[in-house]
């Protein structure tokens, strides 16, 4: 019973931003089931596993799983090369399996390993793309699904393309329901507002929704009214009997199929990945700070992953969109993506029909909001005080998630992180000054504790420049790892140095066996603890 009151500890805060969630994971759900070729109600089970299993076992405090728009072209296919949905919902069985394994041979540190520029670049590009996106869901033109992250869609048309093609398809209605919506969602962020408590419980988001099934109720009848297909679309079952129907069961007798295996393998690297950068970033968004146990994330996603594909479900990861939504509403517990995943199992089995009143205009304006804090100008201006260091690897993370999708962006961030790293790995190999004397041009090139093979051009470069007759002391005392492709280089300059006249002393390196002098004693030396530290590992 305690553990239950501590699980809702925070039921004020969680509950309201639980419904908000849940209303912006319907349309997303039933968008990225239907970007995937697969029944509708998939999508649906995966946020209902997401929501309660992934949930409960996670150990995120503010994270939420469900089905994943970068997974949705790898379902597609598979369900294509499989032959069958049930045989793809095998390998999402057996991808879980996967997972589970990876999270006990501790592969989540992986997460640890993208650097911050990255993952606050990664936010923005998302909350960008959202801003991008849902503006034409704002307008009435719904080519594109909902929750498509990619830049190149399913229609064949791009996220810039729909700006010049939703102008010849305007609702109205749905211009009108999301102007209204918006302005809501704005009057609630204001600071009076939040001054009244019983604007404090009751949640922007959710009466923006109410407001627009009201005017869509209004509109019936009238030139503006919103057409069908703007509308939630939730696949509705005659009877509850129905409802329990539409739950679909693995086929095992492929189990020898090695395709099926492959595909496992596809989907549990790409789930694990998108997973462990989405907990990356809602740990940064987290007022709390709250770090996430990655290891045991990688074991909740696996047992969802398992439990979804034997029901009839999609593949499950941790998604950025629901999770910022999430911790933009209050939300304060895992009881928030609980509360969310509950009420997805609740509404959908009893009461599918008032949720296809929604419009997807007032959702819409729910996530236009959503993008603009995940992309605030205030973001911009921090990361570029920062330095170019770090402002220029956010910046091509933020261009290669618009012009791309989510995971190649994140590589091409990568990629120019990588090279600033490298670039200040190659300044920082050692330091070249001169001795007191400089009348006999004495110099010293003092070696830093860690060099690699990346700094043997710049080493090169500065032995050989050089100038005739000087004197050259290599100082490796400091030094705790040296490469043997730089102790190369120092080797075959000392042979070649006396055609320079060149005087050279080396200090801290046995040049006959290309080592550190009393490297392990001087590692020793240096960390005194490390068996303390081996121990406490």
């Amino acid at each position: 019973m305690q553990t239950l009151k501590s699980f809702f500890s925070e039921i004020k805060s969680d509950f309201p931003a639980g419904i908000v969630v849940f209303l912006v994971a319907v349309p997303l759900c039933l968008g990225i089931a239907l970007a995937s070729g697969a029944p509708l109600f998939s999508g649906i089970i995966a946020g209902i596993v997401g929501g309660t299993v992934v949930a409960l076992m996670s150990g995120s405090h503010l994270g939420v799983s469900g089905p994943a728009a970068g997974l949705a072209v790898i379902v597609l296919t598979a369900i294509q090369d499989l032959g069958t949905f049930e045989t793809f919902l095998l390998a999402v069985v057996i991808a879980g399996v996967f997972q589970l394994v990876l999270g006990f041979i501790r592969a989540g540190i992986i997460g640890y390993y993208f650097p911050s520029s990255v993952i606050k670049g990664m936010l923005s590009g998302i909350g960008l793309i959202i801003l991008l996106k849902q503006i034409p869901h704002a307008f009435g033109y719904d080519k594109d699904y909902e929750g498509d992250l990619a830049f190149v869609q399913p229609d064949g048309g791009t996220t810039f393309s729909n700006f010049t093609q939703m102008f010849e398809y305007i609702s109205p209605g749905a211009l009108l329901i999301s102007s209204i919506c918006l302005a809501i969602l704005i009057l609630w962020e204001q600071k009076f507002m939040k001054k009244v408590k019983i604007f404090q419980i009751i949640q922007g988001p959710l009466v923006a929704v109410v407001a627009g099934i009201l005017l869509n109720l209004g509109l019936q009848n009238t030139a503006w009214a919103i057409k069908a297909d703007h509308l939630v679309s939730l696949p509705v079952a005659s009877s509850l009997s129905g409802f329990f129907q539409q739950f679909t069961l693995p086929d095992f007798t492929q189990i020898t199929n090695p395709e099926v295996f492959v595909v496992a393998i596809t989907i549990a690297v790409v789930a694990s990945l998108e997973t462990l950068l989405c907990v990356e970033a809602t740990d940064k968004l987290d007022p709390q700070k709250r770090v996430t146990p990655t290891n045991r994330e990688l074991k909740a996603q696996g047992v969802g992953n398992m439990i979804s594909g034997l029901i009839g479900g999609l593949p499950v990861t941790q998604v950025i969109v629901r999770s910022s939504a999430n911790i933009q509403s209050g939300g304060k517990t895992k009881a928030a993506a609980f509360i969310h995943g509950i009420l997805l199992l609740f509404c959908v089995a009893l009461i599918p029909v008032v949720l296809n009143m929604i419009p997807l205009a007032s959702l819409a304006a729910i996530l236009i909001l959503v993008g603009y804090k995940l992309a605030k100008p205030s973001l911009f201006k921090s990361m570029y005080k920062l330095g170019w260091q770090q402002f220029t690897p956010f910046v091509a993370t933020i261009v290669g998630i618009l012009l791309t999708d989510l995971l190649v962006g994140i590589g091409i961030g990568l990629v120019v992180a990588m090279f600033y790293i490298l670039l200040t790995n190659y300044r920082a190999a050692y330091f070249l000054h001169k001795d007191e004397d400089p009348r006999d041009h004495s110099l010293v090139l003092t070696l830093s504790e860690d060099v690699t093979f990346l700094n043997k051009a710049s080493i090169l470069r500065t032995l050989n420049d050089l100038p005739n007759n000087s004197k050259v002391t290599i100082d490796a005392t400091h030094s705790v790892n040296i490469d043997y492709d730089v102790i190369e280089i120092i080797n075959e300059f000392q042979a070649n140095a006396q055609s320079k006249n060149i005087e050279m002393h080396v200090k801290g390196l046995d040049m006959e066996n290309n080592a550190l002098v009393s490297q392990k004693s001087k590692v020793l030396k240096q960390s005194p603890k490390v068996g303390e530290v081996l121990e406490t590992v």
